[in-house]
């Protein structure tokens, strides 16, 4: 015979459980903050050259969990990595209706510009870069108000472009893919991306020198060639929750193949996904707590 008193203590027990771990993955995860590290000898990379990068991506500033203060902290704890080239993968603001309680756009911008790094900072607009402004034919054929801020504090924007850096490691192409939904579906009359690929690509020579791509979304990656030593990408979040590895929503059309982390195709090309640091929907975390990535090559 079923005891009632026993039902109702386990029904209480796996209510106050969903209760905790929806705090925790709302309150305490989000809040947190590490370094993962990877470690890898892309196809093609020159021996014996070693480089390091440090990633973030995804700060969703303004958002619930990272405010002006977090970023002052996400800026000190990646200048301490001390890095070659730090790399800022785009999706820098919440993209909804501003607040009041905002930081301006020209203070986080101002933090950013104290990341150090021995051969520069460079950065690519996510989707929400994008979507804050007004998707309007201006705003396509300018720069979007996030750009303007970060190239004002001297952190160069790179849409469509590709530069040769001579590094400490020595000469690297260093690439940024345009943002592939930088509108939004409803929007009629426009482009859905600004992604321009082959045009990237065409700058770049074919001198063997080893090319790093930025690309926001890690959808582009099915297309990129042989050419590109490293893809690196944020956006999905890791799913934002993960349970044992997987994640049950994934913003991309290729469901969980890139979710998150370091990612090796058949033919040996490179992809590495951030998990980032915000949030986006809902302002929660679990099992893939906020990151700054550092990669080291070679």
């Amino acid at each position: 015979m079923i005891d009632r008193r026993r039902v109702l203590q386990a029904l209480a027990g796996l209510f106050f459980a969903g209760l905790g771990t929806t705090g925790y993955a709302a309150v305490w995860e989000p809040e947190q903050l590490r370094v993962t590290r990877y470690g890898l000898t892309p196809r093609g990379w020159p021996s014996g050259r070693r480089l390091r990068l440090a990633v973030i991506s995804d700060l969703h500033i303004g958002g619930l969990h990272v405010p002006l203060a977090r970023v002052a902290d996400i800026v000190t704890r990646t200048n301490a990595l001390k890095p070659d080239l730090t790399l800022l993968l785009g999706d820098f603001v919440a993209s909804r209706a501003r607040r009041a309680s905002d930081p301006p756009m020209q203070a986080w911008a101002g933090e950013l510009a104290r990341l150090q790094a021995k051969d520069g900072v460079y950065a690519v607009l996510g989707n929400h870069d994008w979507w804050h402004d007004a998707p309007t034919q201006t705003a396509r054929s300018g720069p979007t108000q996030v750009g303007a801020a970060l190239e004002a504090n001297g952190i160069a924007v790179l849409q469509n472009r590709a530069l040769k850096l001579d590094t400490a490691a020595g000469p690297l192409w260093l690439a940024g893919l345009g943002d592939q939904i930088a509108f939004l579906p409803r929007v009629q009359g426009l482009p859905h991306g600004v992604d321009d690929l082959t045009g990237t690509l065409a700058q770049i020579d074919d001198d063997g020198t080893p090319v790093i791509m930025m690309a926001h979304e890690p959808d582009a990656f099915v297309r990129m060639p042989p050419r590109i030593a490293l893809t690196l990408s944020g956006h999905t979040h890791g799913g934002q929750v993960r349970l044992f590895g997987w994640a049950p929503v994934v913003p991309s059309r290729y469901g969980g193949r890139y979710a998150y982390g370091h990612i090796r195709e058949s033919d040996g090309r490179d992809l590495i996904v951030s998990g980032g640091i915000g949030t986006s929907i809902l302002p929660v975390r679990l099992g893939m707590p906020p990151e700054i990535v550092l990669v080291e090559l070679g």
